[in-house]
Parts: structure tokens; sequence; C-alpha cells
């Protein structure tokens, strides 16, 4: 509820690593790792921002951050094919209207 996002091993409960106000103070609507690259997730908070997170490239901060104006989104998915290697990853964006928006993400943070 606080924006706070902490990774965990299952054998323990400690985090490995925690990110405390990762979206300003946002609670987080929905978090999912990457279909096509393990090292990457995506965070959507309440004010319908999606925040990409690529642990290869950064452990600190996101890489990307993207604010949806138009329509408050109340979830997200991924989309992808794990089994292939051609790096398709997309996000489907439920918003409160009911219409959902599919976008595709950029091949760097899909590729394996």
């Amino acid at each position: 509820s606080d924006g706070s996002i902490r990774l965990h091993q299952m054998s323990s409960e400690y985090p490995l690593l925690q990110w405390n106000d990762s979206t300003n103070g946002q609670p987080i609507i929905a978090l999912q790792w990457a279909l096509t690259r393990p090292a990457v997730f995506f965070v959507l908070d309440a004010s319908s921002n999606i925040y990409i997170w690529d642990l290869l490239e950064n452990d600190l901060l996101p890489v990307a951050k993207q604010a949806i104006p138009s329509e408050k989104v109340v979830t997200m998915a991924l989309l992808g094919e794990t089994e292939k290697s051609s790096g398709f990853l997309g996000v489907a964006l439920a918003k409160e209207s009911g219409q959902i928006d599919i976008q595709y993400i950029k091949k760097k943070w899909a590729v394996p």
C-alpha cells in the first residue's frame, strides 16, 4: 500500500532486496515478471504509472516509467512466448471503462 517492493527467496522470511517508496508512495496495483526475460518485472501503481525494472541494468531504480494519462488503469497482464526467443513481449492494460489496450514492449526489455 506504500509503494514498497520486496524480493524474497522462498527459503527465507527476510527479503533479498527491498525498494521502499518505489512508486513515490502510490499503492501498487499489480506486479508481474516478464515472461521472456527473468531479470525484468513490471509494476502498475494506483496513479496508472507503469514502472519497468531490469535488475541486470539497475537494481536500485526502475529503468523506465510510463504514465497512462487517458484513463485509470485497474490491472495489467503481460503477454509473451516463453518458449521462443523472438523477444515478443506485450502488456495488456485493463481500464476503468472496460477498455483493454495492448502495448508492445521494447526488445531490449523483452529479448532473453
